[in-house]
């Protein structure tokens, strides 16, 4: 009997294909003057997306036969989804916590591939009493946007562990690098946010903060966090095209996950506040390696989609399956 490759393998090895194919047919195709254009919109200050820079800076989007153009988005999700259902840019990358509630309002976009999990991460002060999950009620959770993955995501987690998130506990906006601040002026009892942010304030406040849960807690320890779409023009009419994006961003996960050192030496150009080796010690916490592609991804964005609904994020009637297999594309079948 013959053995085939697991779809892993051939993922991963699909960088090497192109340059040793038989006849240099792929080879060709990769690094030809014709090698498809693509615009990818991202958060350069994103270090969570370090795979973006090392497909750019190592070659992986030429060698699946892209030539990328990175638009550096910093507007919010509706923003950058209109983009793409508008062809102001071809794909992107963002938070499935930001994403499935725009997407749920009908934008023309498809979830194609995904890239890594973890990033966001709950603390507590010590000096408040926010020392577990169960201490925050009666408390004040400081986030940077009150439609944050932070307070999406935790909501989610704090309602599972018996807390109501609208009567236990208190939400309250502040810009990010300002929230140890109110903390140290009583204004809050403890942080939601994204890495680097909360790294950097646990670093400038050694000993003030203890982490009470992440996105990568308990059954969401193997949960994507990160996720690649489409425009929905693009995967009708080129679905080569973002099978080749969606390939090149999985084998530069990989090599994230497999080379944080250099990984972090590459991205230390784009986020120059923040030291190269905290960048190691921050690329360490995630999980590069999980990267679910077709019916897995299509899977968590049900997981994920019966969770927002729970809390109100998604609409009560809003149908987790069917949203699923609707926002949802696999370009590798």
């Amino acid at each position: 009997m013959t053995a085939f490759p697991s779809r892993r393998s051939v993922l991963r090895a699909g960088g090497a294909a192109a340059v040793v194919a038989a006849g240099g047919l792929i080879a060709s195709q990769a690094f030809s003057q014709s090698a498809r254009k693509l615009t990818f919109a991202w958060n350069a200050a994103a270090f969570c997306l370090s795979p973006v820079v090392v497909a750019q800076e190592r070659g992986y989007f030429e060698r699946n036969g892209l030539q990328v153009e990175l638009i550096n988005y910093t507007g919010s999700t509706d923003q950058l989804l209109e983009s793409l259902a508008t062809a102001k840019a071809d794909a992107a990358v963002g938070m499935i916590h930001r994403w499935l509630k725009p997407l749920e309002s009908g934008f023309d976009v498809k979830i194609v591939g995904s890239s890594h999990g973890g990033c966001v991460r709950l603390v507590g002060a010590k000096s408040a009493g926010a020392t577990s999950l169960a201490s925050l009620r009666g408390k004040i959770i400081g986030v940077s946007d009150i439609a944050s993955p932070g307070k999406n995501f935790f909501s989610i987690l704090l309602a599972k562990n018996g807390i109501d998130v609208e009567r236990d506990v208190t939400w309250r906006q502040y810009p990010a690098d300002l929230l140890d601040i109110a903390v140290q002026k009583g204004e809050i009892h403890a942080i939601a946010d994204g890495d680097p942010n909360v790294y950097l304030i646990e670093k400038r406040n050694k000993g003030a903060f203890v982490e009470l849960a992440s996105n990568l807690s308990g059954e969401y320890k193997d949960k994507v966090c990160c996720i690649v779409g489409a425009r929905g023009e693009l995967v009708r009419k080129d679905k080569p095209t973002v099978a080749a994006l969606v390939r090149a961003i999985v084998q530069a996960s990989d090599y994230v996950a497999e080379n944080p050192n250099e990984s972090a030496r590459l991205f230390a150009k784009y986020s120059p506040k923040v030291p190269v080796e905290d960048l190691r010690a921050l690329l360490g916490t995630l999980t590069h390696a999980h990267h679910p592609l077709g019916r897995k991804l299509r899977d968590e964005v049900e997981f994920y989609a019966r969770d927002f609904r729970g809390v109100g994020v998604l609409r009560k009637t809003t149908d987790p399956v069917r949203f699923a297999d609707h926002v949802s594309f696999d370009p590798l079948a």
